[in-house]
């Protein structure tokens, strides 16, 4: 009998270390996920200055626009986590899209090849990021569920193993999204 408890004993004692161990393991996976997501945002970040200069040439009358631009990449640029960087990329991506429909208005600056470059750069990497977000939001899916789950539901957060928020698009986003122009011939 008592190699029976022992035994028992022994496999719960196994099974926490298991689990504790995977809750490491993915959020590690998470962290580098983040990372990733990271670096694309600071790509981005900083193709946005050499944006506003090439269109600054052409419609110098258009302050304003240019400064909504600088105000929300600096305020993207401080970000800290997936939540705010959430918002802060939603109010960047509001701003350029406000670029982009200006230069619709200045065909010159529609054909200028530095800004054509800037435009194409800035959708490979909004591609890249979009990837990268879908990966680190599955991998918080992961690290969330495992956390939730038994055994590590009974001392993950005792153990520090916080539940992690997703990359999410603002509001504004996805109403942008969800608008599907309609083509007519």
């Amino acid at each position: 009998m008592k190699w029976i408890v022992l035994g028992v004993v022994g496999a719960i004692i196994l099974w926490l270390f298991l689990a504790y161990n995977r809750l490491v393991s993915l959020r590690q996976v998470t962290n580098q996920a983040w990372s990733d997501v990271d670096v694309q945002l600071k790509q981005r970040h900083d193709l946005v200055p050499n944006l506003v200069e090439v269109v600054k040439g052409y419609v110098a009358h258009e302050r304003g626009t240019l400064e909504a631009v600088v105000a929300a990449r600096n305020a993207a640029v401080r970000a800290d986590g997936p939540a705010a960087a959430g918002v802060a990329e939603g109010a960047l991506n509001a701003s350029l899209r406000q670029i982009f429909a200006l230069a619709e208005n200045y065909p010159d600056l529609k054909a200028n090849a530095n800004f054509l470059g800037l435009q194409n750069e800035l959708s490979d990497l909004e591609n890249k990021i979009a990837a990268a977000r879908r990966f680190f939001n599955n991998a918080v899916s992961e690290y969330n569920a495992m956390r939730e789950s038994i055994p590590a539901v009974a001392f993950a957060n005792s153990v520090g193993f916080k539940e992690r928020g997703f990359f999410e698009l603002s509001e504004a986003d996805k109403a942008a999204v969800q608008v599907v122009p309609s083509v007519k011939f």
